[in-house]
């Protein structure tokens, strides 16, 4: 925003209200769905909105990031109210900005980004599905008392109910999905949304005037709606909530952080711009706190109102205050007249909403990939649409995270070479005019090529037991092992000392300076010399012939 200001022109301030009038529209009916489909009360999402949307504009890291309510927070937050209730939510939400502030205080942003692509498709595809399958019930009016939480049992549900259709819910609902799909045909600055609201709103107050249908219901059927302003309050903390509602609001703040950062990403290749992320966690984080003191829900960067805002020629912040303003004076003048809207028809919202998360295509790209990505993008899909979003993560990342170590450690291997060096092939080798580097009798030279870590340690074991006749010496080359963390020191310790006990000596070779400091920091040059630590083989072959009593 300090940057924005220092060379804003009225030719930029122009451009930029344009495009916030224009993405204030697009969120209104978006807010609305997302909220109602969320489980709280049409208004709220519509703060959430104005709240979030400021908050992110405002301190963000993208000049073009638009915040509020999303389509990946559905199923979360109608999960948690279900299990906690509104006011869990409100902690919960709270909770997350403060992770969220953490997040980007902490410089995470670059981390988070670097999450398996599997996991973002599996769990965005499973959300998806979840929001499509909560919406059946309005979508085509069935008479339905208590619709089940369970995937597997709200299909049930809907299949024995499904004599209960109403046709004018139906037909509602169709045609608002037909009409959000063809208006980009003829307009490209009036979202479908918008105009799909507009029309069924009319033509559902038309019959119900004059033709007596009765059956389509609305939001002021099942809402009661307000426009004014809440009071800002803070949600009453106990340690006890802390700690029941850490999981979700977790979930909450890793989900905020991946869409949030996906969004500002997305941006930047149609900008040419470049975000700062951690800026941009601690601004989803504000947002996150402010949202829940005026009953908001969770809020994060929304691509599709992103990227309306650039399209339309916003590139500053300005263009989100703006937008934000925009739907403040709509929730003030026009808020009672949200009434009136079919709830068939944003069930049609939503049914868009949810085919465009859904990535059906870079799903199906996924499935011809290697097994184990495969593997971690089923198991998030599955887990997200039959449990909930909160075990789909967890599982999601701890399964990514396995099979990251187990590529890393296949990444690092350990050969044994038992007679001659090649002076051509080594960076280490101070060669001179030598043609080659003769190993002494007694002497056994172990590589290692790769990190040396607990996979790689226990794989250096593995091959050390293998080995017949025991050498005098043991040279181990790692001038290709860039860092060694605990357990590969820890390895090497035991190494040395069952080597001791054996009466055999052990001399490093080509340790690069971060690795060296490393061992020395865990005491290691003690344990075998502080000579026996070389820089090159040349030294360590030396060293070698020292320890034999040989001559060169």
């Amino acid at each position: 925003m300090l940057e924005t200001i220092r060379h804003y022109d009225r030719k930029t301030f122009t451009s930029d209200v344009m495009a916030g009038i224009i993405v204030g529209i697009v969120a209104l009916p978006l807010a609305i769905a997302f909220g109602i489909a969320s489980g709280v009360t049409p208004e709220k999402g519509i703060i959430t909105a104005i709240v979030a949307g400021l908050a992110v504009s405002l301190l963000g890291g993208s000049k073009v990031q638009i915040g509020g309510p999303t389509g990946a927070f559905i199923i979360i937050v109608y999960g948690i109210i279900q299990q906690y209730g509104v006011e869990g939510l409100g902690i919960a939400t709270f909770m997350a900005g403060a992770f969220l502030i953490l997040f980007g205080v902490l410089r995470l942003g670059t981390i988070i980004k670097y999450i398996p692509y599997p996991i973002v498709v599996g769990f965005t595809s499973g959300i998806a599905v979840t929001i499509f399958t909560t919406q059946i019930k309005d979508l085509f009016g069935l008479t339905i008392d208590n619709v089940p939480s369970d995937f597997i049992e709200k299909w049930g549900v809907y299949l024995t109910h499904f004599g209960t259709i109403d046709p004018w819910s139906a037909a509602v609902g169709v045609l608002s999905v037909a009409l959000i799909v063809i208006t980009p045909r003829f307009s490209k600055k009036i979202p479908g949304s918008l105009i799909a609201i507009i029309v069924m709103t009319v033509a559902v107050l038309l019959l119900k005037n004059f033709a007596g249908v009765e059956s389509v219901e609305t939001i002021g059927d099942r809402f009661a709606i307000s426009n004014e302003l809440p009071d800002a309050q803070v949600p009453n903390i106990t340690w006890q909530t802390i700690k029941s509602l850490v999981a979700p609001a977790m979930t909450i703040a890793v989900l905020g952080a991946i869409e949030s950062l996906l969004s500002a990403t997305v941006a930047d290749g149609v900008t040419g711009d470049h975000h700062d992320s951690n800026t941009e966690l601690v601004a989803q984080g504000v947002a996150n706190l402010a949202s829940p003191l005026f009953g908001g829900i969770p809020a994060t960067g929304a691509i599709a109102r992103t990227m309306t805002n650039i399209n339309n020629g916003g590139r500053t912040p300005i263009a989100g205050i703006i937008h934000a303003a925009v739907l403040l004076l709509i929730f003030l003048f026009l808020m009672p007249l949200a009434q009136y809207i079919p709830m068939a028809c944003l069930a049609g919202v939503l049914v868009v909403v949810s085919y465009g998360m859904c990535g059906w295509r870079s799903f199906v790209a996924l499935m011809k990939n290697p097994k184990s990505d495969v593997t971690v993008l089923l198991i998030t899909f599955f887990l997200t649409i039959i449990f909930d979003l909160t075990v789909a993560i967890e599982v999601g990342l701890i399964i990514a995270c396995l099979l990251f170590m187990k590529r890393m450690s296949e990444s690092t291997d350990v050969k044994v070479i038992l007679d001659e060096i090649d002076p051509n092939d080594d960076l280490d080798i101070q060669a001179g005019n030598l043609k080659h580097l003769t190993i002494p009798e007694g002497v056994e030279v172990y590589e290692i090529n790769g990190p040396y870590f607990f996979g790689a340690g226990n794989r250096f074991e593995e091959i050390m037991a293998t080995m017949g006749e025991r050498p005098k010496i043991r040279i181990i080359r790692m001038r290709k092992v860039p860092f060694v963390d605990s357990t590969g020191i820890h390895n090497l310790t035991n190494l040395c000392l069952m080597s001791s006990k054996e009466g055999i000596r052990v001399v490093l070779s080509g340790v690069t300076p971060k690795v060296r400091a490393t061992l020395e920091k865990a005491g290691f040059n003690e344990l075998i010399g502080e000579d026996c630590i070389c820089d090159h083989i040349n030294i360590a072959l030396a060293k070698a012939r020292e320890l034999l009593g040989v001559k060169e």
